[in-house]
């Protein structure tokens, strides 16, 4: 989600959406690999809501980031604040992966924040929102997490969505969409350290003029010499499906990729909590060898999940 301001005053921009608002909550799939998940079995989706949201005003809740630290699942989300008329990003907690306690919003700015892209590296906690209108992408360190984050700085300049950053062959690199509007221009960026001097990758970008698979749309895995990323299909509208895409060379000079077999990997359902879209995956692959992600869907009003969600559920072991 993102907003933009224009003599002073700040607008939701509405992605491109169609004439009834789209209200985004958060759901939990689970299957044998990233390219093949569903609901998680016993568990009712979705987990997360506005409604969950107990210490602002909420409109919806998004972009699920989630990392497990000490044995407990963290999930990091934005959260839009209807008081601020911005995002700002939420925690929630669980044990098993299936049952979600949220605690309070944890970091906040005087600007929107979403995409809470939240990684471990060497021992501490980093996380890489969209901060688009600070006009840069920034990195924040959980100075005690996972409720206290610090900004340590700027990665790159510019309006830049939904930035991705990963590891691969001793580089650090990033995606995002340099047209957080029209959402069809996704770049790509390397550098030898986080903190480092950041450049933009002779084959970017990557795509251009295509929003169906230019802005991104969750974490990126490197799963042996295989990356993959993510993208939102935004036509015929912002957020409508996902598709999953592998980059099967990736150098300082070089990138090559195609579209997975099974892409879109996650679409709207047509009816209930992901009726009108689906734009957002985090999956996390489990010690028994089965995928776990967070996920996001959309529908045109406030969906209600009438059922338990601390009721008997399918336990989730990494």
């Amino acid at each position: 989600m993102s907003l933009r301001t224009q003599r002073g005053f700040c607008f939701v921009i509405k992605e491109v959406l169609p004439a009834k608002d789209q209200i985004w909550s958060i759901g939990i799939y689970a299957g044998k690999s990233p390219f093949d998940l569903e609901s998680l079995a016993g568990v009712p989706n979705p987990i997360l809501t506005c409604q969950h949201i107990s210490d602002v005003p909420a409109k919806f809740v998004a972009d699920p980031f989630m990392i497990q630290a000490d044995g407990t699942w963290h999930m990091f989300f934005e959260v839009f604040n209807q008081q601020t008329n911005k995002g700002e990003i939420g925690l929630a907690t669980s044990e098993t992966g299936a049952a979600w306690v949220y605690h309070e919003i944890v970091l906040s700015e005087s600007f929107h924040l979403s995409y809470p892209y939240v990684f471990e590296w060497n021992g501490d906690y980093y996380m890489t929102p969209e901060t688009l209108l600070a006009e840069a992408v920034r990195l924040y360190k959980a100075t005690d997490f996972p409720t206290r984050w610090t900004c340590l700085g700027s990665l790159i300049s510019g309006s830049c969505a939904d930035p991705s950053v990963f590891q691969y062959d001793g580089r650090w690199w990033m995606f995002t969409c340099s047209t957080p509007y029209q959402h069809d221009t996704l770049r790509l960026y390397l550098a030898d350290e986080i903190m480092g001097e950041w450049s933009e990758h002779p084959a970017s970008p990557i795509v251009k003029g295509n929003k169906r698979k230019a802005r991104p749309g969750g974490r990126v895995l490197v799963l042996d010499n295989i990356i993959v990323r993510f993208a939102q299909d935004c036509v015929p509208a912002y957020g409508t499906q996902l598709r999953a895409f592998e980059v099967s060379e990736l150098t300082a000079n070089t990138y090559v990729e195609k579209e997975n077999s099974k892409s879109p990997i996650l679409s709207a359902s047509g009816q209930g909590w992901n009726q009108t879209g689906m734009h957002h995956i985090d999956a996390h692959l489990l010690k028994d060898g089965r995928w776990l992600a967070c996920v996001d869907g959309s529908t045109e009003t406030s969906f209600t999940q009438k059922t338990d969600h601390h009721a008997s559920a399918a336990l989730i072991q990494a």
